[in-house]
C-alpha cells in the first residue's frame, strides 16, 4: 500500500465523532413511548356513607310506617263497625217481631197479664200511649166483649241499623175473634223503631204504613 492509499482511509476519531452524531440526532427525532391514556388511572372519590335514594327512603320510612298503622287502625274499626251493624240488624229484626206479636196477642181471661207483659217490651213516649191505649181501651173491651187475638209476622226487613238504634220494617198479620163470630183477620204493614236500652231492644215507635 502507498502512502497515497492511506491518505485516502477514513480517520478513526471522524468515522466515532459522526456515529456519535448520527445517534444523537436519531434519539431526538424519536418520540418517547407513550403511556396509554387506559393505563392512568385516577384515584377513585371515596363513596358517601349515605346515597340519595338511602336518604330518601329513611326519611319515608316513618312516614310509610304511620300511613300503614293508620290504614290498619281504620280498617279494624271497619270491620268492628261493620260487625257491630250486622248484629244490631239481626238483633232488632228479631225483636221487633217477638215484640210486635206480643203487643198484638191476647186473650179475655189473660189480657191484664198478656198486656202488662208486653209493656216490658216498650220504651219512651210509645210506651206511655200504649199504656194509656190497652188500660183504657183494650182490656176493657176484651173482657167485656171476649175478644181475643192472635198475631203473626210473615215478613221482615231491617231498614236502618245502628249499635243502639234501629227501623224495621214489619209485615203482620192478624186474627181477632169477638165472642162466638167469626174470626176476621187483617193485615198491615207496620214502621217500628227500636231502641237498645240495657242490652234489650225495646220499641219506640209504632207506625202502621
Amino acid at each position: 500500500m502507498t502512502t497515497d492509499d492511506k491518505s485516502e482511509l477514513p480517520d478513526p476519531e471522524v468515522v466515532e465523532a459522526e456515529t456519535t452524531a448520527v445517534e444523537l440526532t436519531d434519539a431526538e427525532e424519536t418520540p418517547a413511548e407513550e403511556t396509554p391514556a387506559e393505563a392512568i388511572t385516577e384515584p377513585e372519590a371515596p363513596k358517601s356513607r349515605f346515597s340519595v335514594a338511602g336518604a330518601i327512603a329513611f326519611g319515608l320510612l316513618p312516614i310509610v310506617a304511620l300511613l300503614l298503622g293508620a290504614a290498619a287502625g281504620y280498617l279494624k274499626w271497619e270491620d268492628s263497625s261493620r260487625r257491630d251493624a250486622d248484629r244490631a240488624r239481626t238483633e232488632s229484626v228479631q225483636a221487633a217481631k217477638d215484640s210486635t206479636v206480643a203487643l198484638l196477642s191476647y186473650k179475655p181471661d189473660t189480657v191484664e197479664k198478656d198486656l202488662g207483659a208486653a209493656r216490658d217490651r216498650l220504651t219512651g213516649s210509645f210506651l206511655d200511649a200504649y199504656t194509656q191505649l190497652v188500660n183504657t181501651v183494650v182490656i176493657p173491651g176484651a173482657k167485656e166483649k171476649k175478644i181475643s187475638a192472635v198475631a203473626a209476622v210473615p215478613a221482615a226487613a231491617s231498614v236502618s241499623a245502628k249499635p243502639d238504634h234501629a227501623v224495621v220494617l214489619l209485615f203482620v198479620d192478624q186474627t181477632v175473634v169477638v165472642g162466638t163470630d167469626a174470626p176476621t183477620q187483617t193485615a198491615s204493614s207496620v214502621r217500628v223503631t227500636m231502641e237498645k236500652v240495657h242490652d234489650h231492644w225495646l220499641i219506640s215507635g209504632f207506625d202502621p204504613i
